[in-house]
């Protein structure tokens, strides 16, 4: 397998997370991608588009978010960008305490860091890099 990488831009609409989706089953499909792979890269980075889209650019239409992504025969790696002014990612309730149990909200950063072999922030919260180990 050599390697691949590449960009997708879109506008902030949650209707553009099937883009996404559609990326995922594509790259699955070309490089044979293990199931247990799949599942994992289709609920981590639809959360942290949906997570750009709703939290960082606020559902601003105008404002855009972008996904790289790279995938070679040891991982594949997504890097998801927005146009909002970041989250402080070193302050995260934990959804499994019996206080945040109820709650709707709060465990897409935590579904992130538990699927993701690897998970880095950056430009304070509005970049989000996760790797995604395949070997």
């Amino acid at each position: 397998m050599e390697l691949t990488a590449n960009k997708i831009e879109f506008n902030s609409e949650t209707k553009n997370i099937n883009i996404v989706e559609k990326l995922i089953d594509d790259l699955s499909n070309e490089f044979d991608l293990h199931n247990d792979i799949y599942g994992k890269l289709l609920l981590a980075v639809v959360e942290g588009v949906n997570n750009a889209i709703v939290h960082g650019n606020k559902l601003d239409k105008e404002k855009v978010v972008t996904v790289d992504y790279m995938i070679d025969e040891e991982k594949v790696e997504f890097t998801i960008s927005d146009e909002g002014s970041g989250f402080d990612y070193t302050n995260i309730p934990d959804p499994t305490k019996p206080e945040n149990l109820e709650k709707t909200h709060g465990r897409g950063v935590f579904l992130m860091h538990h699927l993701a072999d690897d998970i880095e922030f950056d430009e304070e919260g509005s970049i989000v890099k996760m790797t995604f180990n395949i070997d």
